[in-house]
């Protein structure tokens, strides 16, 4: 990863301006109008040379006071002991409270219960992750108000952390634990961060769950990474886990 921003940047950018905390170095650079899918496709390809990582976003998703945590934080943390901490967390009805999803706190987590499954096993690549990036990123459909943003990130689950990402702060007010669980998936699925907004999170997923037993073992995973994809959408985890089947996109926001 390149020490220096500035130093890595190509000269054939499209115009952009550079974005960092006030009085402190840039932390990435961001373009000042839309970006097309084959740029993307150039600057994701040059990252091993780079240094820089690519993502799609949005003009109004970033403002002053960025959170900046160290990537190192990341390195602390174990995915599966941080997901059994958020299932806890999520079952465990709170006195004076009404359970998480109404009044049985384990209903709409069937077929599990007050233990978290365990991590799901890896998927088979349909695709090189690379490859399938791409075609998200031009499947997104950008519109006037996208941007490119170029961070100094090892891989896409980094990038929060590099740039200050507060977007999951009603869920949880460290990004460390989940983006812990996000280099985890980029691992076992073939996850890459492709889009990310104010409070949102577009992934590629090369090898997703092909069946209805292993799409409910990744929802499991889902729910302590965003509880608002399975409390606001289908409201239990068996419905939710036909929405990611066979999918080769994840979509998150966090309310």
């Amino acid at each position: 990863m390149p020490a220096d921003l500035t130093a890595s940047l190509s000269d054939d950018l499209p115009p952009g301006r550079l974005v960092g905390d006030a009085g402190g170095p840039p932390l990435f650079w961001l373009s000042e109008g839309p970006p097309d899918a084959e740029l993307y496709q150039r600057l994701l390809a040059a990252h091993l040379r780079t240094g820089l990582w690519p993502v799609i976003t949005d003009a109004q998703a970033w403002t002053d006071g960025l959170f900046v945590e160290p990537v190192a934080d990341i390195d602390d943390m174990d995915p599966l002991t941080v997901m059994r901490d958020i299932w806890t967390g999520l079952v465990t009805p709170v006195e004076g409270e009404a359970e998480f999803f109404g009044d049985d706190p384990f209903d709409d987590f069937k077929p599990f219960g007050q233990e978290f499954p365990g991590l799901a096993a890896a998927g088979e690549p349909m695709a090189e992750p690379g490859e399938v990036a791409v075609w998200f990123a031009g499947e997104l459909g950008l519109g006037p108000d996208s941007r490119l943003l170029l961070a100094p990130a090892a891989r896409s689950a980094d990038l929060p952390a590099v740039v200050g990402w507060s977007g999951p702060m009603n869920h949880s007010n460290e990004l460390a634990p989940l983006l812990a669980i996000l280099r985890s998936w980029e691992g076992r699925f073939g996850v890459r961060l492709v889009r990310v907004g104010f409070d949102t999170m577009d992934l590629s997923v090369a090898a997703p769950p092909v069946t209805p037993e292993h799409a409910v073992q990744v929802a499991a995973e889902h729910v302590v990474f965003c509880p608002d994809n399975v409390e606001q959408g289908p409201g239990n985890l068996l419905e939710y886990a036909e929405t990611i089947q066979g999918r080769n996109t994840w979509s998150f926001w966090w309310d």
